[in-house]
């Protein structure tokens, strides 16, 4: 099922092109290119029209968002779903530990592409699946859906421009420094096509900025604050155990579970723009059970970063 976007041009935009038009509000040069490519995609009073025509004011602008990609075979799964908001335009999730975001080779039913398949079946709902932030199978926390081509796009510029603030929780080994930034580029491990390393030679630049919340003796561990200005594979996992503090439960990196059975790693916060609306958006998903040993603090917002440090 397409979605339908419709515009009423304003006295601003009078004598612009379709294409200018759309390409302020956060087309992409290839979702517009897809729409010259499809019969019928651009209405100008209902009537079609080519993206170079100008406009009037006043006049009606109809875009059909065409869809590339399909779920069709992904296979439907029931599954609990933590949806922390939902729109015609995006969806936020909070995922469970132990749930791959895409189906993979001996794994096509368990996963959240399987249970968004489900869901759909279930609300009458169609539109392919797109994740734009993505977690390990084992990380926990909130998650970005685009529900059409156009959130897509503008949301994975978004991601780009570092527009899509992320906040993570983890609980490390160890009493962890007040705060402190990690910057040591990340590369694969020779050998390996999953684990990485900190590697000055051949790595990529890779930053996180971490503040300790609190500190455990019983478990001998601390809650820590993370924020990424990069986002390289395990960028998290790599970083804290470079600096001695790793994360318990890590089946790659620090397989110790005699506190979790899966690496202590949240996906707390997010704060970005709708991508259609233009209206801020925040989310915070709360400690996962396996991890509330290690509680937030009272005064947990005094704690984030501020938006002016990204």
């Amino acid at each position: 099922m397409n979605t339908i976007m419709t515009y009423t041009i304003p006295l601003p935009q009078a004598g612009q092109s379709i294409g200018s038009f759309l390409s302020g509000l956060g087309y992409s040069e290839h979702l517009l290119r897809n729409l010259r490519r499809t019969e019928g995609a651009v209405l100008l009073n209902g009537e079609p029209a080519y993206t170079t025509r100008l406009m009037q004011e006043g006049q009606t602008l109809t875009i059909c968002l065409p869809e590339e990609s399909s779920s069709e075979k992904i296979v439907p799964t029931s599954m609990e779903l933590d949806i922390r908001y939902e729109d015609r335009d995006i969806m936020i999730i909070n995922k469970r530990a132990g749930v791959p975001i895409h189906p993979s080779q001996g794994n096509f039913s368990n996963t959240l592409a399987s249970g968004i398949a489900f869901y759909q079946q279930q609300t009458g709902q169609s539109f392919p699946y797109r994740v734009i932030n993505r977690l390990d199978r084992d990380t926990t926390g909130l998650l970005i859906l685009a529900k059409h081509s156009l959130s897509a796009c503008i949301l994975s510029r978004q991601i780009t421009e570092r527009k899509i603030h992320r906040q993570y929780l983890a609980i490390a080994s160890g009493r962890v420094p007040l705060t402190g930034t990690i910057d040591a580029p990340i590369a694969r491990v020779d050998g390996s096509t999953i684990e990485r390393c900190v590697d000055f030679f051949q790595g990529e630049s890779a930053r996180t900025h971490y503040r300790c919340l609190s500190y455990n003796p019983k478990f001998d561990c601390s809650l820590v604050l993370l924020k990424l200005d990069t986002g390289r594979t395990h960028q998290i996992r790599v970083h804290m155990g470079y600096i001695g503090h790793p994360l318990p439960g890590d089946f790659l990196y620090y397989p110790d579970y005699h506190l979790i059975r899966r690496q202590a790693l949240h996906s707390f916060l997010l704060d970005f723009s709708h991508p259609i609306t233009g209206k801020d958006l925040h989310f915070q998903a709360p400690l996962p059970e396996d991890m509330s040993f290690m509680s937030l603090p009272e005064n947990m917002d005094q704690k984030l970063f501020s938006p002016a440090s990204f």
